[in-house]
């Protein structure tokens, strides 16, 4: 194709010179010359457009589709006892048919208990000086801070602005507005001071009790979810979980997504994969690799797996052998999983 590009540029490039000794010379030699560029440049274009696709975000369907299957749905875990204030149990007969009306509202219920926080990127910085009134340097020695309070205005977009003793005014940072915000309009469970438990020493201990989802749904009250402690504070649960391979903390909570797609963009999922396998949790494997795919498809898995149009087990093949850093394991895993296969294969 690209020979046959310059060959139409060349054959363009004669037409052109033939035709500036005409009557119309400036204007055929532009028409001629977008021409040119046009046949010549266009299967670069077409390159660099698929190089340059839009990578599949967080909240995609076909993402949150993927990440909700292999989350699970566990009604014992999401219904699991919590602490709360002692009541007497109630007790109710019911018929077949009512028990399996209570057992579909309860499980929708649980999907919407399961719903995945948001994934954001860390928000900018703000750094915007409005002015610097030199007059009033030295007039006290406290900064000022004025806040809209209009109870209907949006947060982000709520009007704070600090007076430093210098004289300058600025627009509040993020953790001056969250603060100020929780101040005048409070969130039920958030504090003005983060918990200690955020500390890095604190959470490691935490950790080692295996409360990751706790401090996970603490995390969500405290932080705006794109704010730096958010994302630091997720990013150091989900490596203490994939270093120590304890996923199923998370399985048939509204974080293991969260986790999944972390581990997916980092380019980590063999850990995942092999607990999957292990679990006997096979199509929850193959889909994690789907979404590998579906994010990294320039990978050579990926596109290993495109050109033999691979599902099932053969996809998860592919991807030991392409891209994993622990085939052995997964192939090994694999096997357990082969005699059923042919069983039913056989049938």
């Amino acid at each position: 194709m690209a020979a046959v590009g310059a060959a139409r540029c060349l054959l363009h490039g004669s037409m052109l010179r033939s035709f500036s000794r005409g009557k119309n010379a400036p204007k055929n030699k532009h028409i001629l010359a977008r021409c040119c560029v046009r046949t010549f440049c266009g299967e670069s274009e077409d390159v660099a457009h698929s190089h340059n696709a839009k990578k599949p975000q967080f909240t995609d369907p076909p993402v949150q589709d993927v990440l909700s299957r292999i989350t699970g749905l566990d009604l014992q875990k999401v219904f699991r006892p919590i602490k709360q204030d002692l009541k007497l149990p109630s007790y109710k007969l019911m018929t077949d048919k009512q028990l399996n009306q209570a057992i579909n509202n309860a499980s929708e219920q649980a999907k919407k208990l399961l719903h995945m926080p948001p994934v954001l990127p860390e928000r900018k910085p703000i750094d915007d000086v409005l002015s610097e009134d030199t007059v009033l340097d030295g007039m006290d020695t406290a900064k000022y801070v004025f806040t809209d309070i209009t109870y209907d205005i949006p947060h982000r977009e709520r009007f704070i602005v600090v007076r430093e003793p210098n004289g300058t005014l600025r627009k509040a940072t993020w953790e001056e507005r969250d603060r100020l915000v929780q101040v005048y309009f409070p969130k039920e469970g958030r504090k003005l001071t983060p918990h200690h438990i955020f500390k890095e020493e604190n959470l490691k201990m935490v950790f080692s009790q295996d409360r990751h989802e706790d401090v996970l749904n603490l995390c969500l009250v405290q932080f705006e979810p794109d704010s730096s402690d958010y994302i630091k504070v997720h990013t150091a649960t989900y490596e203490d979980l994939d270093k120590h391979g304890k996923y199923d903390l998370l399985r048939s909570t509204r974080h293991f997504g969260g986790m999944a797609w972390y581990l997916v963009n980092a380019r980590r999922v063999d850990g995942l994969i092999v607990d999957m396998l292990k679990r006997e949790l096979l199509q929850d494997a193959v889909s994690l690799v789907s979404l590998f795919h579906m994010v990294h498809p320039h990978s050579e898995s990926a596109q290993e797996a495109a050109l033999q149009q691979a599902t099932g087990a053969d996809l998860l093949k592919i991807y030991a052998q392409k891209e994993s850093q622990r085939a052995g394991y997964i192939e090994l895993a694999l096997q357990v999983f082969e005699p059923a296969a042919e069983e039913s294969t056989a049938v």
